[in-house]
Order: structure tokens, then sequence, then C-alpha cells
């Protein structure tokens, strides 16, 4: 086995460029806002470090592919805050960028040998099975319709739609608690369709992208701005003396590593992949430094699943 630093510094240094990055995005898609606070990098929580395996052998067709050509390609978000977020160096940084990190250091690849590739929401699928990129990470939700079309190891996060409120609002504490307010989320979403349910009573704003949401709300002509918690954390971590997630999840997100359907040898080394750096304290280490800056406390993901 063999050490390597995952270039902690960089990635931190990423982060605190994150904070005033700017971007922008679509359904499912979180976005950089405007400027906000300047973070010096010694005062960030430090990122993990991952020894790189040096003894892999997965009956894997694309664990061989990528062995092959002596890189791992995974798809990824480019425009999260603290989840899945490239900038303008092209450098990316991130709770999902960690989460590859960490399981291509198990499959014997260092993170110089990751090729990170943005995949839109709408292709996802299209990209695994076609081998266009080796595995998918980036809130990547596992429901029965994907898994008839490929395959997931996880889930490594449990999301659900949540609230983004301003830091100073105590008259929200749920989605039941909206009576009255308005709600901005982004056309044809999930937790849109879920929070115009008669039995929240609320008005709704919709926009082509969550900055446009999250705008507004810093602005205030609306009362929350509703998306996956995973999301939301990132502009609360962005904007933390103004924003804050009310942390009701009313839905349930199960986040999960996607991958061409068949491969079990890959299926299995990243779901152990999974477990052992749960175990071994890594996922805590890489929520502190990356989503845990929106002052959510970590909870550890769910079990992985092996059927």
């Amino acid at each position: 086995m063999k050490a390597y630093q995952s270039a902690a510094a960089a990635a931190i240094t990423a982060l605190a460029v994150a904070l005033t990055a700017t971007g922008c995005a679509g359904d499912s898609e979180g976005a950089g806002g405007g400027p906000t606070r300047t973070v010096n990098a010694k005062d960030l929580p430090e990122l993990p470090t991952y020894t790189v395996a040096t003894d892999v052998d997965i009956d894997s067709p694309t664990w061989a592919k990528a062995k092959k050509a002596g890189k791992l390609v995974i798809g990824a978000k480019n425009d999260q805050p603290f989840l899945g977020f490239e900038n303008e160096n092209g450098e990316r940084s991130g709770f999902d960028i960690e989460i590859a990190k960490m399981i291509a250091a198990d499959l014997g690849f260092s993170a110089r040998q990751i090729e990170f590739k943005t995949v839109d929401t709408g292709v996802r699928e299209a990209a695994l099975s076609s081998g266009e990129v080796d595995l998918y990470v980036g809130t990547y939700t596992i429901n029965e319709e994907r898994k008839k079309k490929v395959a997931f190891a996880g889930p490594y996060y449990l999301a659900g739609a949540d609230l983004l409120i301003r830091e100073d609002d105590r008259t929200i504490a749920g989605p039941f608690s909206l009576e009255g307010k308005t709600v901005c989320s982004a056309k044809g979403s999930t937790a849109l369709r879920e929070i115009k349910k008669p039995e929240y009573n609320t008005r709704t704003v919709e926009t082509t992208k969550y900055t446009e949401c999250v705008q507004r709300l810093l602005d205030g002509e609306v009362d929350a701005v509703t998306t996956d918690d995973a999301i939301l954390k990132g502009y609360a971590a962005q904007y933390p003396d103004k924003l804050k997630v009310v942390g009701q999840p009313f839905t349930e997100e199960p986040y999960g590593i996607g991958m061409a359907k068949g491969d079990k040898a890959l299926r299995e080394a990243v779901s152990d992949a999974l477990q052992a750096h749960d175990e071994n304290g890594d996922y805590k280490l890489a929520y502190d430094a990356t989503l845990g800056l929106s002052g959510s406390r970590y909870v550890g993901p769910p079990m992985v699943r092996r059927d």
C-alpha cells in the first residue's frame, strides 16, 4: 500500500474559492451565487487523505478498462457549492468529490488518476451505459425506474427535500409551518411538486435556476427555498450569516454511486469502499470540511445495500 496526499491543501483552497464563486443551475442542479465572505483556508476543517490500494484485482470490465487506461472517469456535478463544484481553474471540491476520491483510492487510483467529467442530469444513464463515464457521483437518487437502466452502490447519503430560510427567521420550523408563506423552487423539481400539495397550504414561485430562488430569498421576496437538503446546505455554507437550513426533511432521496448495469464485481468493490470509509471516519471528516460548513451536524450514512 502506498499513501498519497490527496491535494488536501489545494482542495481546501478550492473550497474557499467556492465561497465566492458564481454559477447557474436548473432542476436538481444547485449553483454558486455571488461573493459572500472571505475565508482563510487555514481556518477551514482539514480534508482527509486517502491511501491508494496497490493490490487491487477486480473481475470487472469497467475496472479493467480504467486500469488499462490509467485513469478512472467519474461523472459529477460542477455547480453545487460544497457538494460538487468546479472553480474557474478547473479544481473540483465538495462532499461528492471527496466520496469519489475515497472510492477511487480503494479501487487503486490516486486523485491525479481521476478524470472528472461534468454530466448533465438528463443523460446520466446514457453516459454510464455507453461507458462514457465509469462511475457517477453527484446527488444521484436511487430509485426503481433508474435501476432498470443502471446499477447503484450505496446509498452513501440520505438526502431529502428541506427548506432554506433566512438566518433570522423564527417562524418556519418545517413544511407544515408554511401556511401563508411563499416558497421558491426550480420548475419541475420533485420538491416543488411535493410542496404544492394542499396539506402545506403555501404559495409557490417557480424559477429556472436555484440561484434565482436564493437571490429572491436574500432580497426578502420569498420566505423559503426548497430542494434536496444536501444542495441547500451548500448555499447555507456560502451565506452562513444570512441563510440556514431548517433541518426537517419531508421526502427521502438516497444518493448512490451510479455504474453500468450488470457489473456486480464493481458494485461490490464500491460498496466495500463506502463502508470502509464510513467506519474509519473519513466520511465525517469530509462532511465537516464541506457540507458541514453550513452549520448542519453530521449524520452517518444509511446502511449500504447489498441486495
